[in-house]
């Protein structure tokens, strides 16, 4: 008999699978698999079978909706993007990469600004202006601050958190689960660059859902996109007119209906200044693309 549940970890050949009826099962996955190219991901949708002795067999990995390759996990509902609101000073340029990728997996995107308790009030104004045409969540997982509204967002989801090292991501998850004591790597004296803490992916379950951290600094990286779909990761470009020109890349060419957003506030400088940086190299990479 065929029982189902969700992958929380694997670790050689051993994976631990949390069973549709809330019992955790050790299990080692079919030979099969090998020859068939599958790789059990933690995040899939598994079916488990009992053995007479030994270890359950992992023998089904049911459809997945999207796989992220870096870290390995299946099955994202949403991610959350965190950077500091103090030190390190925030990589907006990778936030607004990993809510271009998010996009293109089908993920829901919130980004989070966390250390509101420490951090400073401009970060926080240009954090809320900037990612307006977003859900956001502004918390402190020192003081508790915003958890709340953050534990809403959580129930029945797959939900990953990705962002630079020391921004506070294990802190956060040390605050929804107090007896995880998950190791937190805070700054490097020398550079306030964080050192990475989480050194593989596994997921904990939480109120129907599960919650999975990711090594710092994580990029994921997303195919050669044209500019149609990039224009789509951007929940601003809504607002704009139609561009007179098909293919529009809303930098140099006339009557674009997404540059007076600049104007009205829509989109701001800043932002727009990144969005050219990423436009253009995905132009030089559709460019490149058959050489």
């Amino acid at each position: 008999m065929t029982e189902y549940g969700l992958l929380l970890k694997g670790v050689g050949s051993f994976y631990k699978v949390l069973t549709d009826t809330g019992e955790s099962v050790t299990c080692k996955a079919k030979g099969a698999f090998r020859k068939e190219g599958l790789v059990p991901t933690v995040g899939d949708r598994v079916g488990v079978e009992r053995q007479s002795s030994g270890y359950a067999k992992l023998s089904e990995i049911l459809p997945r909706k999207n796989l992220s390759v870096r870290p390995a996990v299946a099955n994202i509902d949403q991610l959350l993007i965190v950077v500091s609101a103090s030190a390190p000073q925030p990589d907006w340029m990778l936030m607004d990469r990993l809510l271009i990728a998010a996009m293109r997996m089908g993920v829901k995107p919130i980004p989070v600004l966390n250390k509101i308790d420490a951090g400073s009030e401009a970060i926080k104004e240009q954090f809320l202006h900037e990612y307006h045409a977003f859900e956001t969540l502004t918390l402190s997982a020192a003081t508790g601050e915003g958890l709340d509204a953050l534990r809403t967002r959580l129930p029945g989801k797959v939900t990953c958190f990705a962002g630079q090292s020391a921004v506070g991501k294990s802190s956060i998850l040390n605050a929804l689960f107090p007896n995880l004591n998950l190791q937190t790597g805070g700054l490097s004296e020398k550079t306030e660059r964080g050192r990475h803490t989480t050194r593989h992916a596994e997921l904990w379950p939480y109120a129907g859902g599960a919650v999975l951290d990711t090594p710092g600094f994580s990029l994921f990286e997303t195919e050669c996109l044209e500019q149609e779909e990039l224009d789509k990761c951007y929940p601003e470009f809504r607002d704009a007119e139609p561009c007179r020109f098909p293919g529009c890349m809303h930098i140099s060419e006339p009557d674009c209906g997404v540059k007076p957003l600049l104007e009205t506030g829509v989109l701001t400088a800043e932002r727009y200044t990144r969005y050219i940086e990423i436009a253009k190299d995905y132009q030089l990479r559709r460019k490149h693309r058959y050489d």
